[in-house]
């Protein structure tokens, strides 16, 4: 029989098996923020990629993006062993984006002490022989088999999930990949005929998370503080602000001024609730459909720039007092219609809760 007849009769067994489970919703629990995220079953009569494992060389996968032949059918590797596994999409971004960040999808033969292979995986740590982590399929395997033992992986931040599986040194360095990789394995999956339901949902538009996990101290306009357009997160100096959504930034700037005068104050220092004005060090998030979010009072020049696309999660600065502040903490802000004026603004705890990402509580 040809492998190309091979593969076909192997997605059709994935699609029989997914099927009898009640779906990958049913069969790995369903209900949660990342629900977009798990793929509908794979119809018998899909197409394929004309070889599972081992990935064939750069004749069998073109260049996508960036990324050449070979790098694509690494990717394409972890993709449809992912769903060989009855892993959720979800699983196979976030499989990717680590690979992305370990090896740029390059099957190194080394790396740092005993690291092999795209994950970088170490023999000296369990994961395997080096020989059988420079199979791209046993390496995704491990991967996946340690990714799905974590609670809760579906809804957290993309970095959070990789760095729970890797333990890397460099635990934020994973957010940036999550746009890229949700494209990548888009486009595998619409080569290997594998479901793409969802996996829009895995990077460019979504998910949503807390940018802070902090208590919510001054509330949206209330009656004491009409005009506090957002949410107060009372988080320690130095805390990590990531963005809450995937967009790209529309602003970045220091606004900090005297109450009296107007004159800069700057943001080389905290500011004062009685002296000074303004958001302090910020940044502004546009997201899909007219949403934008604001990032206040941050300690220092934020990690972003006007115009860079940002991932679900992506570190974006830390928590400071700069401005109108009276102690380290984060304004956290919601807009709708594009509209960054207080006109714009609405309560973003029940807009956080809706998202599945409620403020000041662990993801649901």
């Amino acid at each position: 029989m040809k492998l190309r007849s091979l593969v076909s009769l192997a997605v059709a067994l994935i699609a029989v098996f997914i099927l009898c489970a009640g779906g990958l919703g049913g069969f790995l629990g369903g209900g949660t923020a990342a629900a977009g995220c798990i793929p509908v079953a794979i119809s018998p009569g899909s197409s394929s990629p004309t070889t599972v494992s081992p990935v064939a060389g750069p004749t069998l996968w073109r260049a996508i993006g960036d990324w050449d032949s070979g790098q694509v059918g690494n990717a394409a590797a972890i993709t449809i062993t992912g769903a060989r596994l009855g892993v959720p999409g979800r699983g196979w971004v976030i499989a990717v984006a680590t690979a992305m960040q370990e090896s740029t999808l390059r099957n190194l033969a080394g790396g740092d002490r005993d690291s092999v292979g795209l994950f970088q995986q170490r023999p000296s740590q369990g994961w395997g022989t080096p020989a059988q982590l420079q199979d791209p399929v046993y390496a995704s395997e491990k991967f996946f088999g340690t990714l799905v033992t974590i609670d809760g992986w579906q809804t957290m931040p993309l970095t959070e999930a990789a760095q729970a599986v890797q333990i890397s040194a460099y635990p934020d360095a994973y957010a940036k990949w999550e746009g890229p990789a949700a494209e990548l394995v888009t486009a595998i999956a619409e080569t290997a005929g594998l479901p793409t339901d969802g996996l829009a949902g895995c990077g460019a538009v979504g998910p949503w998370t807390q940018p802070v996990l902090a208590p919510v101290g001054s509330a949206f306009r209330s009656s004491d503080r009409p005009g506090h357009d957002g949410v107060d997160l009372s988080a320690p100096r130095g805390t990590v602000i990531r963005a809450a959504s995937a967009g790209t930034v529309r602003t970045v700037r220091c606004n900090a001024v005297y109450a009296d005068s107007g004159a800069e104050w700057g943001c080389h220092r905290d500011g004062d609730p009685i002296r000074t004005r303004g958001c302090g060090w910020y940044v502004d998030i546009d997201h899909a459909g007219g949403l934008l979010t604001r990032y206040c009072h941050m300690d220092k020049p934020p990690m972003v720039a006007v115009g860079q696309q940002v991932a679900v999660g992506q570190p974006i600065g830390v928590v400071g007092s700069t401005g109108h502040s009276s102690g380290p903490h984060l304004h956290y802000e919601v807009h709708q219609n594009g509209d960054a004026s207080a006109n714009g603004a609405i309560d973003p705890v029940p807009f956080m809760a809706a998202q599945g990402a409620p403020l000041g509580a662990p993801p649901a």
